[in-house]
């Protein structure tokens, strides 16, 4: 579903991104992890059309994407739920899920969506008429992630959904982004977590100073004595 081949992104002269190559597959969760400032959020903001790469390709359904401007790359199907939510403060909880539809046209899909997002979160439902400032943590991430699911993306792009949250809050995030997974959206997950990335994922990779290290299955990853040490607390 998507092909990174070889990508360098840099900010001004400094190089965050080296060589970057990955795939995710249709139907996958694959993660990336790695330490602040190794480049995840950078590799997204690519992703996503924020940013352009120097040099490299990015396919997704085999058509290029690189460089595109990242209204277009919405509308090809790829949501972004940015680090730190980035919820509309001064908008209420409706409001800004009407938003993530901005492009669609179909009034019954989007109704449809929009229930299922309540379902998913049956917190918005309740806090609908609030501002989003008003919301937590928590609420404001089930936010920024039902905002992104009213683009009816084919494939998520998240990144660090669990940062700042209660473990129980965590563990309420992991469990739906397994649902919106198991309901046919492909998931890239950028997580400072791990160990709860891992339990999720099909596939990981390993990103260190704006280079890919290792990858392989979530269960190589959580096997291995550089990952234990370096990221899941030790051997």
């Amino acid at each position: 579903m998507l092909l990174v081949n070889d990508i360098d992104v840099y900010y001004g002269n400094i190089q965050a991104l080296k060589g970057v190559s990955l795939e995710v597959n249709e139907g996958e969760i694959v993660t990336l992890i790695g330490a602040n400032g190794a480049g995840k959020s950078t590799l997204l903001q690519t992703l996503s059309g924020l940013l352009k790469p120097k040099r490299g390709g990015i396919e997704y359904l085999g058509e290029s994407i690189a460089g595109k401007p990242a209204q277009s790359i919405v509308k090809a199907g790829i949501s972004h739920v940015p680090e730190g939510r980035r919820v509309f403060a001064n908008m209420t909880v409706e409001e800004n899920l009407d938003l993530g539809a901005y492009l669609r046209k179909d009034r019954a899909g989007i109704a449809k969506d929009l229930a299922h997002v309540y379902e998913l979160f049956p917190r918005l439902l309740e806090r609908r008429k609030q501002q989003s400032g008003t919301l937590s943590g928590g609420e404001q991430q089930m936010l920024a992630m039902g905002r992104a699911i009213m683009a009816k993306p084919k494939l998520l792009l998240l990144d660090e959904p669990s940062m700042g949250l209660a473990p129980l809050m965590v563990k309420n995030i992991f469990s739906i982004i397994e649902q919106i997974n198991k309901e046919g959206t492909t998931i890239l997950l950028v997580e400072q977590n791990a160990n709860m990335a891992l339990s999720v994922a099909n596939r990981a990779y390993v990103l260190e100073t704006g280079k890919i290290v290792l990858a392989g299955t979530a269960k190589e990853l959580q096997e291995s004595d550089e990952v234990k040490a370096a990221y899941l607390g030790g051997l």
